[in-house]
């Protein structure tokens, strides 16, 4: 079983936070990942992780969502049991297209919702019973935790995190 070491540079300000993500960017450390109790904005742009694309991912859930819509009130309404509602024919779809309007916008915006939120926690890998993987607890309070890989001279980098404004600096191993 091998072991990497990381550094956890805990901060206790968050414009101190964005200022250090910059600095270790700037000298190429690579950094893990951020634990902040709240969300920090800017911060995603600082790390340089590229730009969410659920937004995508729901325009096609959506469009999904329609076309399921759209097929399902066409066999039921149209082809399965067409019915004289109030005097309109039920001969096609596109005559009886008002009246479904609200059914096809429900669905759209029921299949976008659902699986926005499971592409999320699959994506994010939260599944149930998933342990916690916050590696300080002060984090969910008033800390920030910025973990980075240990590269090259270990002291060097202790030191260059204090620079950087940490209240305090700890090499971990981490399995």
């Amino acid at each position: 079983m091998s072991t990497n070491k990381v550094i956890h540079a805990i901060y206790n300000d968050d414009d101190i936070l964005m200022d250090a993500v910059k600095a270790s960017r700037a000298a190429h450390h690579h950094i893990e990942e951020i634990y902040t109790p709240f969300p920090v904005h800017g911060l995603d742009k600082a790390m340089g992780l590229a730009p969410t694309r659920i937004a995508i991912a729901s325009f096609l859930y959506g469009v999904v969502g329609l076309t399921v819509a759209a097929n399902l009130l066409n066999y039921m309404m149209i082809v399965d049991w067409p019915q004289d509602i109030g005097g309109k024919p039920s001969f096609a779809f596109y005559q009886n297209m008002p009246a479904f309007v609200p059914i096809l916008f429900e669905l759209t915006v029921f299949f976008a919702a659902h699986l926005m939120v499971i592409t999320f926690y699959l994506r994010s890998k939260l599944w149930p019973f998933k342990q916690a993987e916050n590696p300080d607890v002060r984090t969910t309070d008033d800390h920030f935790l910025m973990e980075v890989a240990v590269s090259g001279n270990e002291e060097d980098m202790v030191s260059f995190f204090k620079n950087t404004g940490a209240v305090e600096v700890k090499v971990i191993d981490k399995h």
